[in-house]
């Protein structure tokens, strides 16, 4: 069961129920594959509220490995979010709020 104090969030991805967090180490990763140069960096990227279905992709992927999955990004394209394109925003939006304290966008949840 996912802990939003400990920056869980649950996960319905294929059917399946699964637990995502942004660790230390994930939050590394997201700063390579961003090429941002410092945490801060990559928050103001996830502020912005653009965000691609690669960055989408990435956070999600991140996420996952963080709760100790294996999937690779490519595994992570493949799936379906409850909810289609918006279920996937939603994700991340929540990802980003519980692992930075605030909506990454400091816009609502898209509906």
């Amino acid at each position: 069961m996912a802990n939003r104090h400990r920056g869980e969030i649950p996960a319905r991805l294929d059917g399946r129920d699964y637990t995502l967090c942004l660790t230390l180490g994930a939050l590394a990763d997201l700063e390579e594959a961003f090429e941002a140069q410092d945490l801060m960096a990559l928050t103001e990227r996830f502020g912005s509220g653009r965000l691609k279905a690669t960055d989408m992709r990435r956070i999600i992927g991140a996420g996952l490995r963080g709760a100790g999955f294996t999937f690779t990004d490519e595994e992570v394209a493949e799936m379906q979010a409850d909810g289609g394109a918006v279920g996937f925003a939603r994700l991340v939006s929540e990802l980003l709020t519980v692992t930075f304290g605030q909506p990454a966008s400091g816009r609502a949840d898209p509906a």
